[in-house]
């Protein structure tokens, strides 16, 4: 079954744990988390700090998404705040990616790479069997609200042909631009997760909103 990971980059942030309390009972299956640093891409989101404070208020899984350079030295952090899922770019500072993955591994998180819009899928092809899962940004990384690249959907049929051409339960994941037509498009080139931000937050009914993107 298709996943919807909302974004919570694009919730209420004055009200942050009210908006992760009722993504459960609206049908999410993941919570997606975007870290940003400022360095990597413009914006400063939000750290561990973040996670810790709304890991009591979900049992749904938080999936961390670092945009940002130097991401080892996050692992740990999102670890102890409670992150279930850790994914890092593979353009950032980080030169031993599969260390990196095996790290995740080792701190008892599920781990994946991240690729921006003009990053061939080659460059994550010798990490695969370290990857739970291999998130496609539709998007450029940094902001919120943007159109979905029509490109990423050659890039999804791609990966998915390679995972199941090596029988790897790989997901492949898609961030950006998210609405119920490009799910429809995701989905039928192969996605298993979908993140939306602000798809979900700015519906008026984000229960029927996640329901129409799954499908």
């Amino acid at each position: 079954m298709i996943k919807i990971a909302p974004s919570i980059l694009s919730a209420n942030f004055a009200a942050m744990g009210d908006a992760v309390l009722h993504l459960k009972e609206q049908g999410a299956d993941w919570i997606h988390f975007d870290v940003m640093d400022g360095n990597f891409v413009p914006n400063i989101t939000f750290g561990p700090d973040m996670c810790k404070a709304l890991r009591p208020l979900t049992d749904l899984p938080i999936d961390v998404h670092l945009m940002v350079e130097h991401p080892s030295d996050w692992i740990e952090p999102f670890r102890k705040a409670g992150a279930d899922i850790l994914t890092i770019h593979v353009e950032s500072s980080e030169r031993h990616l599969h260390r990196a993955l095996q790290a995740i591994h080792a701190a008892g998180m599920q781990a994946g790479v991240v690729l921006n819009p003009a990053t061939p899928i080659s460059a994550c092809m010798y990490l695969l069997p370290e990857c739970d899962l291999v998130l496609l940004m539709s998007v450029n990384p940094g902001f919120g609200g943007q159109s979905f690249i029509p490109e990423t959907l050659s890039k999804i049929r791609q990966l998915r042909a390679e995972i199941g051409m090596r029988n790897l339960n790989t997901l492949i994941e898609v961030d950006g631009g998210v609405n119920p037509i490009t799910a429809k498009q995701c989905i039928e080139a192969g996605a298993d997760v979908l993140v939306a931000g602000s798809a979900v937050f700015k519906a008026p009914d984000p229960t029927e909103m996640i329901r129409l993107l799954r499908g």
